[in-house]
């Protein structure tokens, strides 16, 4: 669903990606992680077309795409109703059609209470649930996550990651989270993929990380000082 080949980007003068190439197949999740000033969120907003490459492709099998952006990006003027039918407008649908569209999405993330509040009225987790449901009412074949779980405290993010898990299994879509957060790529992940210095140290899956023989993903996963990463920076 996802194809990535041979990406480049650079911001003045300074190389974030080097040559970063992956697939991701329909119906699978993969995490991109790594430190910091890695690449991760560069390459999100790549495919999503924000930015576009210095070189490399990048192909999407599906133009049904649903985001959920770090902060959620609700409009705080627009009743959670008004905003998950924002997302709806190119569709064109019938009133009862767009209603009842809306109501099934709010429902898998257990708000169909909240359909007429405003995102100032709920709580941080609540509006990243509304994101949620904002992304999956076009029925997306490809779903991207940004950082879902930052911010969140340790309760929270499992009720996150237990949502991005049941959207799986509902949607069979595509995915992409980009993490550094350990619970959330070893829970919600079928495989990952650790950048590095704009390149690609280690992809496997993510029960593998810790007997792995690499070290840039035995450093990672364990949050450990000794290893190859950052190594005489710190």
């Amino acid at each position: 669903m996802i194809k990535v080949e041979g990406l480049r980007k650079a911001f003045n003068g300074r190389e974030v990606l080097k040559g970063v190439s992956f697939e991701v197949w329909p119906g699978e999740m993969v995490a991109i992680i790594g430190p910091s000033g890695c690449g991760k969120s560069t390459l999100l907003k790549l495919i999503t077309g924000l930015l576009e490459p210095d070189e490399g492709k990048i192909t999407l099998h599906s133009k049904q795409i649903g985001l959920v952006f770090q902060g959620s990006a609700l409009l705080n003027s627009l009743s959670v109703r008004e905003n998950l039918a924002l997302a709806l407008s190119e569709h064109k649908l019938p009133q009862g059609a767009q209603d009842k569209t809306i109501m099934e999405g709010l429902k898998l993330v257990g708000l169909s209470d909240y359909a007429d509040s405003f995102p100032n009225q709920l709580s941080g987790g609540q509006q990243k649930r509304t994101s949620f449901a904002r992304a999956i009412v076009n029925d997306p074949q490809i779903v991207l996550y940004d950082e879902p779980t930052t911010g969140l405290d340790p309760v929270m993010s499992t009720i996150i990651e237990d949502y991005m898990i049941e959207l799986e299994n509902t949607l069979h879509a595509a995915g992409i989270v980009v993490t550094h957060q350990f619970s959330t790529w070893t829970r919600t992940a079928h495989r990952a993929i650790l950048l590095h210095d704009g390149v690609v140290v280690w992809e496997g899956k993510p029960h593998e990380a810790l007997h792995s023989t690499n070290p840039y993903i035995v450093q990672f996963a364990k949050a450990t000082r000794e290893g190859p990463m950052l190594a005489g920076k710190v």
